[in-house]
C-alpha cells in the first residue's frame, strides 16, 4: 500500500540516536603512544643486547686473563739495588714467581722485601704480561758499632744492617764504642740521641778528609760528647757536641807542644773556646795549655 506505514515496524521518532554498542568501545591507546612503545623497545634491543654481550665477553675474558699461563709471573727486575744480589731478592720474593701476575699482593711481597737489612724501601709494579719491576733503596752504612768484642754495620737512622766482616772490607767507616747498649744478640738499634750526635760528627768532617781518614776510633758513651782518637796518637780527644773540625784542628796544631810537655797523655778536652785540659799518665794532676786564636 503505497504512502502509508510498514506493517509490524514500530514508528522512529525524528532526531533521536541509537545508543552505541559498548562492546565495540574504541581504546583509549594513541597511535603515537603505541609507535613510542615500540621504539622503546627497539632501542633496548639495540644497546642492550651489544652491552650485554660486551658485559659477557669481559667476563670470560677477565676469567681467561687470571687462568692464563701467559699471565704468570716469570721476570723479576731490580733496579737500584747495588748490595742486594738477585739471589737474596728471589730468595726475599719466594712465592712470587708463576703467581698470576694480575693478583699479586704487592703489600704483602713489599713487607717481604723490608725484612732485608739493607733495604730502606722498595716499590713495585706489573710489566704485562708477566713481568715484575722492583725499584729499591738501599741503606747506606753510616759506621761501624761495636759492642763488646762484635762490630756491626749500622746505617744513618741506626739501623744495625749485619753483622761486619771480611765481606763488608770495602766501607772505610770509623769504629763506634757506645752507639749500641744491650746484650749483642737482643739489640735491634742504636741509641736514637747517639746516633744524631755520630751523624752530626761525620758530616761536619765529611768535607775535611785530611781529619776523617785519620780517625781511628771514636766514642759516644757520654752523652753530648765526642771522643776520637786518631791514628798513631794514643791520646782520646774529647770534642764534645760541636766545632768539631775547629777544635780538631787547634788539636793537631797543639800536638807536638802537647807531647813534649806530657808524657802518655791520657786524654785531651777540647771541649772549651780559650783552653785545652790535658790529662797525662805521668802526671796525676790536670793541666791546661791555651790554644792560639787565628
Amino acid at each position: 500500500m503505497s504512502g502509508g506505514r510498514r506493517r509490524g515496524l514500530p514508528p522512529v521518532a525524528a532526531g533521536v540516536s541509537a545508543p552505541a554498542d559498548r562492546r565495540f568501545r574504541r581504546s583509549d591507546v594513541r597511535p603515537g603512544s603505541r609507535r613510542a612503545w615500540r621504539s622503546a623497545l627497539r632501542a633496548g634491543l639495540r644497546w642492550g643486547v651489544p652491552s650485554l654481550l660486551l658485559a659477557g665477553g669481559g667476563l670470560w675474558l677477565s676469567s681467561a686473563a687470571l687462568s692464563s699461563e701467559a699471565m704468570k709471573v716469570d721476570r723479576i727486575v731490580v733496579r737500584g739495588n747495588q748490595h742486594l744480589t738477585l739471589t737474596e731478592v728471589e730468595t726475599l720474593l719466594a712465592g712470587l714467581r708463576d703467581e698470576n701476575i694480575l693478583r699479586v699482593d704487592f703489600e704483602k711481597y713489599r713487607r717481604q722485601m723490608l725484612d732485608s737489612p739493607w733495604v730502606a724501601d722498595v716499590s713495585m709494579s706489573r710489566q704485562l704480561p708477566s713481568t715484575i719491576e722492583l725499584q729499591v733503596t738501599e741503606r747506606v752504612p753510616m759506621a761501624i758499632a761495636r759492642l763488646g768484642p762484635q762490630l756491626f754495620l749500622v746505617d744513618e737512622t741506626g739501623v744495625i744492617m749485619d753483622e761486619f766482616g771480611a765481606q763488608y772490607r770495602e766501607f772505610n767507616l770509623p769504629i763506634i764504642d757506645g752507639l749500641l747498649r744491650g746484650r749483642a744478640d737482643e739489640v735491634d738499634a742504636a741509641d736514637p740521641a747517639r746516633v744524631k750526635l755520630v751523624r752530626t760528627f761525620l758530616a761536619a768532617i765529611t768535607a775535611r778528609a785530611d781529619l776523617r781518614q785519620h780517625l781511628s776510633q771514636v766514642d759516644v758513651s757520654r752523652e753530648r760528647n765526642v771522643v776520637v782518637m786518631l791514628d798513631e796518637d794514643t791520646a782520646w780527644l774529647h770534642l764534645g757536641a760541636d766545632k768539631f773540625v775547629e777544635r780538631l784542628s787547634n788539636y793537631i796544631e797543639l800536638a807536638p807542644t802537647l807531647q813534649e810537655q806530657f808524657t802518655e797523655i791520657d786524654y785531651v778536652d777540647l771541649r772549651f773556646d780559650d783552653h785545652v785540659y790535658v790529662k797525662s799518665r805521668g802526671r796525676t794532676a790536670t793541666a791546661a795549655a791555651t790554644t792560639k786564636k787565628k
